[in-house]
């Protein structure tokens, strides 16, 4: 019971942190999850990210692996709900207040600083990222490529997450003799 009142916690402020993104809250997922919780290292929820980014849906789906890993299924219920719920009610009231609000003076100044806020909250996410995903100079050079490739051109990055797991799989995976 006390692991899922923690989990009820810690993904409900993790859905608050969500402000421009799953990744936006990556830091402190890590910090809770890995660090003070320890129901995975950070491999694992690099890992686990990982595979949320490639598989269909919200990409933020993969925290019901954390909440079955912690507690089975009803861990899979409560981080569901901590996660995705208080986001849901606060863009709820939020969206209606801010239509409301359509000519409010106040409202493009807001807009305007939430923006490098999410900008902020995201660049933290992606540095929090590589500090564990890009550990030698094979993960170095695939990400600095894949970077400049999706900054030059416009090829669905699908096919470089393909092309990525390829590469990956030659040249980390297991050596048959």
């Amino acid at each position: 019971m006390t692991q899922l009142i923690a989990l009820l916690r810690v993904f409900s402020y993790l859905s608050i942190l969500t402000v421009g993104g799953g990744l936006a809250a990556f830091p402190e997922m890590k910090n809770l999850v890995v660090n003070v919780h320890q129901w995975l290292n950070f491999n694992q929820l690099i890992h686990l990210y990982s595979m949320g980014q490639v598989s269909p849906g919200p990409n933020m789906m993969m925290i019901v692996a954390i909440g079955e890993r912690v507690a089975g299924i009803p861990g899979v219920l409560v981080v569901l709900v901590a996660f995705f719920g208080p986001t849901a009610v606060l863009a709820f009231f939020i969206g209606r207040l801010w239509t409301r609000l359509a000519k409010w003076p106040w409202r493009a100044s807001i807009e305007r600083g939430l923006t490098p806020v999410s900008i902020g909250l995201l660049l933290a996410g992606c540095l929090s990222f590589a500090r564990g995903a890009v550990t030698d100079w094979g993960t170095a050079v695939i990400a600095a490529i894949v970077f400049l490739v999706l900054l030059l051109s416009k090829i669905n990055p699908a096919w470089l997450v393909l092309a990525a797991a390829i590469v990956g799989g030659l040249a980390f995976g297991p050596k048959i003799v």
